[in-house]
């Protein structure tokens, strides 16, 4: 039995079916980020390396032995979409193998190491609602962790939005002050830093270059951004 991306943990009973047992696909180098969302907070967190995991399944969340692990770069332009293409391509392709190596006998197991543990809760609707409060690193990375699903929000003169794409800019101010309002993009103080915002959707429309976004809403510096 092989699963992937499967949202609840396999009773003992079940686990127990297969001749050869269950096999999990899991996207993260494990005991890193067990748990539902590994993707999205290897981008929050700011890794630089990530990968995928064919763990064999028992009764705790993503605790089993090891079979095999691949390794995969996190670049700066990915995103929680990107990221789920590349390893679930990469999880494919190893899978394949490992399946091959086990009926021949010649698959060894790993026990996952009691150091280096870390949890990857579900990612909360509450959590990508922007906080200009904090670092403008960390707001860049939540951008890209939380695209497509559910996307970075934030409100601008009352109006809901979606941040699509962002990066750190200069400049300083209160947390969600708007900076600078310019064709390229519009920079909003955060906690440390700014954010230029160069991408958005506003709720029900399509996403739009900030340039043609700012044609049917009206901003100048000193206008603040609400959570």
């Amino acid at each position: 039995m092989v699963v992937a991306a499967y949202g609840l943990i396999l009773p003992p009973a079940v686990l127990r079916i297969p001749c050869q047992g269950a096999l999990n696909i899991h996207a993260s180098l494990l005991p890193r980020w067990r748990g539902a969302a590994p993707i999205q907070r290897a981008i929050l967190a700011g890794d630089l390396l990530t990968g995928i995991s064919i763990m064999r399944m028992e009764a705790g969340l993503d605790t089993g032995p090891v079979l095999a692990q691949r390794k995969l770069p996190i670049s700066e332009q990915d995103d929680a979409g990107s990221l789920h293409e590349k390893l679930a391509s990469l999880g494919a392709k190893s899978i394949v193998a490992v399946l091959a190596d086990l009926s021949a006998g010649n698959m060894p197991e790993v026990p996952q190491a009691d150091a280096g543990v870390t949890y990857a809760r579900k990612i909360e609707k509450a959590e990508s609602l922007i906080e200009w409060s904090r670092p403008a690193h960390e707001l860049e990375r939540a951008v890209r962790a939380f695209r497509p699903i559910p996307g970075a929000s934030t409100q601008i003169r009352g109006v809901h939005v979606k941040v699509w794409n962002s990066r750190i800019s200069d400049g300083a101010g209160d947390p969600g002050t708007v900076l600078r309002v310019t064709p390229q993009g519009l920079v909003v103080a955060c906690g440390s830093g700014a954010l230029m915002i160069t991408e958005i959707q506003r709720a029900g429309g399509t996403r739009l270059p900030i340039a043609d976004f700012l044609r049917g809403l009206s901003l100048v510096a000193g206008n603040r951004l609400a959570e």
